[in-house]
């Protein structure tokens, strides 16, 4: 493997040393994005449950809204079995593989173009990271967002088929068609703005982070761009997962309201007179629960 700070954080390719990965001219762009699929549809598959629970949880009215996510999960299985869970999970790990070429290209390639167009400022090389892992962040996420939200709007309408006051579907090219013949494709950009105005700074927020704590790690660990030891593979991980936790913590604070709101956004056609916008499903979830009402998938996890 490459260097401590390999992958999403790494440094400058010509002065790293032995801990270098291959920069993105060298890289096997075919490899790369074919065991990036397989892995992240099997990351997904495991995942998925868990999206539909929070997506009911953050779509439903009444007592279902107040349940804790292991009930919400056990009613789904009771209901409807494990095909329950799985709604959507075909069109999200089909559908993502385009975006996810998308999101990883425009990341790699802008994180390099950054890092190395900082070099003629005055900064400190921990600073770089953070400013090159935070602009590719930020770019991925834009690049990406056109794709992503038509497929979120679709994957997330299959996911809360059966609770009160929603739609059936036959499938992912039925809920295009009915979307698209009441709304226009409009429809099928509900949250795009709320989506661009709040993810793309929490995506920059959550690469910088991930880039500033891993290199972070290992400077505190010994590790520098003129050390020949080389980290083992337990390092690696135990290092790269660190600061993938304290990056996400810092963007959830961001992300989770916002999340619960484009969600309600995307699915939600029981608003009454006028289109659904952001401030209309605000002021409905401060109606139903307050502040909590954002971070119902959070505060879920106490027992019933």
């Amino acid at each position: 493997m490459g260097s401590p700070e390999s992958g999403s954080g790494g440094a400058d390719p010509d002065r790293a040393g032995n801990f270098q990965t291959p920069n993105n001219s060298r890289l096997d762009k075919t490899r790369f994005h074919v065991i990036g699929a397989v892995l992240f549809t099997v990351q997904q598959g495991a995942l998925h449950p868990t999206a539909v629970v929070k997506t009911r949880m953050q779509v439903a009215e009444g007592g279902l809204a107040h349940m804790s996510g292991f009930a919400v999960f056990r009613r789904i299985l009771r209901s409807d079995g494990i095909p329950g869970v799985f709604r959507g999970f075909g069109t999200s790990a089909v559908g993502a593989l385009p975006g996810r070429v998308l999101a990883l290209t425009s990341l790699e390639v802008s994180k390099e173009m950054t890092f190395k167009y900082s070099e003629r400022f005055e900064m400190s090389e921990a600073s770089r990271i953070a400013l090159a892992n935070g602009v590719a962040g930020l770019v991925s996420s834009i690049c990406s967002g056109s794709y992503f939200v038509p497929l979120d709007v679709i994957c997330q309408r299959l996911m809360v088929q059966g609770l009160p006051g929603m739609a059936t579907y036959r499938g992912p090219f039925d809920v295009i068609n009915k979307v698209v013949r009441a709304e226009g494709i409009r429809g099928l950009y509900r949250g795009f703005g709320i989506t661009m105005l709040t993810q793309s700074p929490a995506s920059a927020l959550w690469w910088s982070a991930y880039g500033g704590a891993q290199h972070a790690i290992w400077r505190s660990l010994g590790y520098g761009n003129d050390s020949q030891t080389k980290p083992s593979q337990s390092e690696l991980v135990v290092v790269q997962a660190t600061a993938g936790t304290i990056a996400g913590a810092c963007s959830s604070i961001i992300t989770t309201p916002i999340d619960t709101i484009k969600t309600r956004l995307q699915v939600m056609d029981n608003y009454g007179s006028g289109r659904p916008s952001v401030m209309k499903t605000t002021r409905l979830l401060l109606d139903e629960d307050g502040w909590r009402g954002f971070y119902r998938e959070r505060l879920s996890v106490k027992s019933e």
